[in-house]
């Protein structure tokens, strides 16, 4: 299976999210359904039908959770020497040529991707554009309402 690439902070998310799973949520979804079979008849027991299916639920993420984490390839951009080159996990201001809007993304991998938060995924056509690219370098990305030229302003790697 191919290793699927995650940034150091999306990782730490994805092990908080788990840990907060495990040790808060798990907990409180047994008790819940200890209290629901005391209750009585479990058939017509909505409490314990709820609680059996918040556990479904919850084992899931887990189980994707960890997943995710035994799959990825977590990439610390501050430890890459880039070359001054757009890479994954970069941060990256452009500026649309026609319209001269500036915006800043950080390339992320899928997971992660969060366009309210200015976090785009390695494999939206804006990041495929971008990637390997430098500074001043203008960048064509295919949209559906047709090309979109960008000029990068600059490069982070935080």
């Amino acid at each position: 299976m191919n290793k699927v690439p995650l940034t150091v902070v999306g990782a730490n998310k994805l092990r908080t999210e788990l840990e907060h799973l495990k040790s808060v949520v798990r907990p409180r979804i047994i008790a819940d359904i200890a209290t629901a079979r005391e209750h009585g008849d479990l058939k017509e027991n909505a409490e314990y039908h709820a609680a059996r299916e918040q556990q479904s639920f919850t084992e899931g993420r887990v189980n994707n959770i960890e997943a995710k984490l035994s799959n990825a390839q977590i990439i610390d951009v501050t430890q890459i020497d880039a070359g001054g080159k757009v890479i994954f996990g970069a941060t990256v201001e452009i500026e649309n040529i026609d319209n001269e809007k500036i915006v800043t993304y950080q390339i992320v991998g899928v997971d992660e991707a969060d366009i309210k938060e200015n976090r785009i995924s390695v494999g939206s056509p804006i990041a495929r554009a971008l990637i390997g690219k430098e500074v001043e370098d203008v960048v064509t990305v295919k949209a559906p309402a047709g090309d979109i030229e960008y000029e990068i302003l600059s490069i982070q790697y935080i």
